[in-house]
């Protein structure tokens, strides 16, 4: 096996273990320690949680106050798949669970849950000091620098570490690897070929939650000028079917970069945009400047007299019109739009913003794709590799900024912990 020097191999024996220290790791080890059971955590990295502190670095969004069937149906295409997930842990038993480590949450206005100091690193620190001091005996053991590298013969886990080689039985495993995204934290999706050669169906990982370049690029003057600026209250549509309501249409704000877009509103059409990308080689959005105005209204504000004002000037005395917006505006319109009030005011309402590429995977908050749920039973053990469970995203969903990916990565920790409990039951009875 590549990376393992069998000649420096140490062994080791638990009950369970756990690859990944991350939210769906930790979760996993708490359920299980709580119950009794022997945990041992083993993770790539010096140290668990690198990820879930970088996303905290701005205020930890824990998870979102809106009603459960709209929660749920941010999971898109894989809601029914997490629904007992989510049913056993939502938006309420997350705050529970951040209450009973002593930390205090609050509905912001736009209803994501924070911490009330917003700060993830005392939640962290909290979280390890009650799985490293549960009662004697079942006090979760932490294994850091220690990196998977696959199965042996005998069907041992392996792992590289800085001393040397190591080979871990347990009686059941729980797999929270994390996707693709942020390699430099640990999610860098090297168990993909690791399952993949034991007939574990995979979904390409794939990024989400993710910034596009525009066609073309920019040209150098707006890149230079108004790079890193945001536009705010701004509202993205994208087109359904003919005659069939837009597939996404919200209002918000996102940020221009040197080579396209990136941001909360951006990053919330991720999945369409990319998989308008991949059906054609191109996807486009309509960006409407001013949602807040009518159409009608917009016309009759651009068509009105100018006399000998500039049409910039126009444009910001009668709709306020300037800055990023005006200058992309013009950015993306023809000399002749600009000069017509009609098609001017109907690219202010809809402009089309055309991409070409999706910015690369380790640059994306996080991914799409993993272990497919049909390849899974409903405790998320693999069906072909009994006492092997997975969890968090290494599973194949993908949701929005906003509380919702921490929420499922805590839910299915869960549920892939009970799922132990219950294998290793089964296996005490027949044993």
């Amino acid at each position: 096996m590549t990376g393992f020097d069998s000649g420096q191999v140490a062994a080791q024996e638990c009950q369970v273990a756990i690859l990944g220290g991350g939210p769906a790791g930790l979760m996993a080890a708490q359920v299980l320690s709580q119950a009794g059971v022997q945990v041992h955590v083993f993770d790539g990295m010096a140290s668990v949680g690198r990820k879930f502190l970088l996303a905290g670095r701005g205020g930890l969004n824990l998870t979102h106050a809106e009603g459960a069937d709209v929660f749920a149906g941010r999971y898109g295409q894989r809601r029914e798949s997490l629904s007992a997930a989510l049913a056993g842990m939502d938006a309420a038993g997350v705050r529970r669970w951040a209450q009973d480590l002593g930390i205090d949450t609050f509905v912001g206005s736009s209803g994501r849950v924070f911490p009330s100091d917003m700060k993830a690193a005392p939640l962290l620190r909290a979280w390890l000091q009650r799985l490293r001091h549960a009662q004697p005996g079942v006090a979760v053991q932490f294994h850091m620098r220690h990196r998977w590298i696959g199965w042996d013969a005998a069907g041992c886990l392996c792992f590289t570490r800085p001393q040397g080689g190591l080979r871990v039985r347990a009686k059941a495993v729980v797999m929270a690897l994390g996707g693709g995204s942020w390699a430099r934290l640990g999610s860098d999706g090297a168990w993909v070929p690791l399952l993949a050669e034991r007939g574990v169906a995979v979904a390409p990982l794939l990024p989400s939650n993710c910034g596009f370049d525009v066609a073309g690029g920019w040209s150098t003057y707006f890149a230079e000028r108004f790079a890193g600026q945001a536009l705010k209250s701004v509202a993205i549509r994208i087109p359904g079917a003919p005659a069939s309501p837009p597939v996404f249409d919200r209002k918000g704000e996102f940020v221009a970069t040197d080579s396209g877009v990136e941001g909360s509103l951006v990053y919330a059409a991720s999945a369409f945009l990319r998989e308008e990308l991949a059906r054609h080689g191109a996807a486009t959005f309509y960006l409407d400047l001013l949602p807040a105005l009518s159409a009608e209204r917009v016309l009759a504000e651009v068509a009105h007299p100018r006399g000998s004002r500039s049409l910039s000037s126009h444009l910001k005395s009668r709709l306020h019109l300037d800055g990023i917006k005006a200058a992309l505006l013009r950015e993306c319109t023809s000399a002749e739009t600009m000069a017509k009030p009609s098609a001017l005011a109907a690219a202010i309402k809809a402009l089309p913003i055309r991409l070409q590429a999706a910015r690369p995977l380790d640059e994306a908050i996080s991914s799409a794709g993993g272990v497919l749920f049909e390849v899974l039973t409903p405790d998320l053990m693999l069906e072909h590799l009994p006492g092997v469970f997975c969890a968090g995203e290494m599973l194949d969903w993908e949701a929005p900024t906003g509380g919702y990916l921490l929420t499922a990565c805590l839910a299915t920790g869960r549920v892939a912990a009970h799922g132990v409990l219950r294998y290793l039951d089964h296996a005490r009875e027949k044993g």
